[in-house]
């Protein structure tokens, strides 16, 4: 009997829904649903937590080939965990942009480095532009770091990409209107984003 179907038989067993078993596990339905129709498995310490519960060994749960899919899934979820810290934190950095000079400002034949909160040579709809995009990256990078728990599948598959979005949007706006300095520390994020997605496939 596989995990999938042990899983369920000591559920029924107790009398508890998907809901109530999720709720002393501390995981959401949609795990306990995974699990039991084999389209997932717990990580080691949903496994802790059902052994416990259920008062049987890990042992008696696993058979050796699942052992290998519980320890690449739980694997699968911190390296999923660490991307989503990266991601979050180079997008949080964004907001830098606004105290930090990355902005060229030509004043008569010079030009200075100015932050964006002190730009003010520049066309309001191109300040406008630089301010959406940082702003939204800011805000994507909350999300991905405070919803990293989040099971829904649009958001787990999609999340990263508009991460990346977003950063090559700005990385081309700030080419586009010649600002070296800050197009060149968004191009190197995106360029990070890009080789960590790329490593995990």
């Amino acid at each position: 009997m596989e995990l999938c179907e042990k899983l369920q038989e000591l559920r029924k067993r107790k009398g508890l829904t998907q809901e109530e078993l999720a709720g002393i596990l501390y995981v959401s339905r949609t795990a306990v649903s995974k699990w039991e129709s084999g389209r997932g498995v717990p990580n080691i310490e949903s496994l802790k937590a059902i052994s416990k519960y259920f008062s049987v060994s890990i042992d008696e749960l696993l058979s050796g080939e699942e052992i290998l899919a519980v320890a690449d899934e739980d694997f699968k979820q911190r390296e999923s965990r660490l991307f989503d810290i990266i991601f979050g934190l180079l997008d949080l950095s964004m907001i830098l942009f606004l105290f930090l000079p990355f902005f060229g400002e030509r004043n008569g034949e010079i030009i200075k480095e100015v932050s964006l909160l002190s730009l003010s040579g520049t066309s309001g709809y191109i300040k406008a532009a630089y301010f959406a995009v940082i702003f939204s990256l800011f805000l994507i990078g909350i999300l991905i770091l405070a919803l990293q728990s989040c099971e829904a599948d649009f958001w787990i598959k999609y999340k990263r990409w508009f991460s990346l979005g977003f950063g090559a949007l700005g990385a081309i706006c700030f080419i586009m209107t010649l600002q070296p300095y800050a197009a060149f520390l968004t191009f190197v994020f995106l360029a990070i984003k890009a080789v960590m997605l790329i490593k995990r496939r």
